[in-house]
Formats: structure tokens, sequence, C-alpha cells
């Protein structure tokens, strides 16, 4: 862990990352103390450019509405759906992955041609058709992204499980008599973890890209309120009110580099010979 941590911290752009996303976090976590009110109600006047009035440093937008209360309470939405919809994507690749991987044979032709059906649709159409079935909901939301998600989940996972099923200790972890989900989950995935690791970071990212899409065209759930409505609703008064997207657009960008210069930083700390061959 010591060797981890030096490792991770030694990337300036995964510390720099880091700080952001933690930014993120702590107002994602404390935006119903400082905004108390709806981001929905509206507060002021139309149109309030930023640090105009006291309390309002972000401007309101066509509807008098807070921008600021938007950007704290949208940073909950973000999170949730991007942590919870990797996850999901996790528990759907995973499996696949490994049973294809560890048994190969008709087994890897059945799961990876299975696979391949999901990878030959776009994932944003597909995601746009999933929300328009299910109708616009985090939930909805959630399950699309995930629905998108998992099949790089899969291959990533199945090509460690082609590597490592032929190592010296899963050989001898058969002729001991453990069971195939025994040798799966407790001899191959604990080595296979860390491109997993980094893999679920860029696609929290991913989700969080996705998302704000998905809301932008106007299929993210209408009860909350989210960065990528708030950019929607503001792109026809762009000239008059551009904080009305700008803001939310560099909420994302900031959260979605983080992420990225996380996931660098990790495959630097759990590849450390890696790194060290790519400078």
């Amino acid at each position: 862990m010591n060797a981890f941590m030096k490792n991770f911290l030694r990337n300036k752009g995964a510390v720099a990352g880091l700080i952001l996303l933690s930014i993120v976090v702590i107002v994602a976590v404390i935006a119903p103390f400082i905004y108390p009110q709806s981001p929905w109600t509206m507060v002021q006047r139309p149109f309030q450019p930023p640090m105009a009035l006291d309390g309002f440093y972000f401007g309101t937008d066509v509807l008098g509405r807070d921008i600021g209360a938007g950007l704290a309470h949208g940073a909950r939405v973000s999170l949730i759906v991007g942590l919870v919809s990797t996850l999901v994507a996790l528990l759907i690749g995973l499996p696949i992955g490994a049973l294809a991987g560890y048994f190969g044979g008709i087994w890897d032709d059945i799961l990876m041609r299975f696979t391949e059906f999901f990878q030959t649709i776009p994932s944003f159409a597909l995601a746009i058709v999933i929300v328009a079935i299910l109708q616009p909901s985090l939930s909805g939301i959630v399950l699309a992204i995930s629905i998108v998600s998992w099949p790089p989940v899969a291959r990533l996972v199945r090509g460690e499980f082609l590597s490592l099923r032929s190592r010296e200790y899963v050989q001898a972890a058969i002729l001991s008599g453990l069971s195939p989900m025994n040798i799966i989950f407790r001899q191959i995935l604990p080595n296979a973890i860390s491109p997993i690791i980094v893999l679920a970071s860029l696609m929290v990212a991913s989700a969080i890209l996705l998302e704000s899409a998905l809301s932008f065209l106007g299929l993210g759930d209408p009860n909350v309120m989210s960065w990528g409505y708030m950019i929607g609703a503001g792109r026809t008064v762009l000239r008059q009110a551009w904080w009305i997207c700008v803001f939310p657009g560099l909420a994302i960008l900031f959260t979605v580099l983080a992420l990225n210069l996380i996931g660098e930083g990790l495959n630097d700390a759990l590849n450390p010979r890696l790194a060290r061959k790519g400078r």
C-alpha cells in the first residue's frame, strides 16, 4: 500500500485530478446545506449575470433559477449515475469475461458473440433507444448506461483470464481439486484486478458524459437537475446569457478531466514497470 501511494502521489496530474474530484464530491455532499431550496425554484429575475447580486455568484437562468444551486445538486446526480452505472456494468461484464476467458471453447464463442452484438450498435444510439423505451428516469438512465458500458469490461477481463489461466498457481489450484468458481474468483480475479480498476475510473467519466448528453437531448430525469439539462436549457440563449451553459460545461469538463487523470495515476501506480518503460 505504501508503494502504491508513493507511485500514485508521484504523478502530479493524478494528484491534481484527485483534488478536483474531491472538490466535486464535497460540493455534492454539502449541496443540501448550502442550497437548501430546490434547484428548480425561481428565486430571482431571469438572466442575472454572475456576481450581479449578493448570493447569486453564478447568475440565474432563463426562468430565474439559481445556477449555483443547479451546479451543486447536479454534481450529486452526475456522481451517482457515474458510480452506480459503472458498478452495474462491472457486475455484468466481470462474470461474462471471466467465464469466457477461463473455460474457453464453446463458452468463449457464445459469450463473445453475445458481447460483440452489443458492440456493433453505437453505444449512444442504443442508450437513447433504451431510455426512450423505459421513459426518462434516473434508474432508466443508469440501466441504459450500464447496458452500453459492460462489453469493454467483458473483453478486458477475458483477455486477462486467457493470459493468467495457464500460470502455475492456477494449475496447482486445479490439481488440488478447487472448484472452477473458487479458482476464478479467488485465484485469478485478484491478479487481474489492476486493469479493471483503471478501466472503472475511466468508465465513470464516460458515464457522466453519456448522462449529460442524454439530459442535453431532453432524455434526463425531469425530477432532478443535471448539468446536461442546464446546458440544453441555456443553448438557445447562449449569446445573451453565456453563463447558463458555460458553468455546467466547465463542471463536466473538470470532473471528467479529474477522473481521467486519476485513471492515469492508478495505471502508473498499479503498473510501475510499464509506467517507467513509457517514460
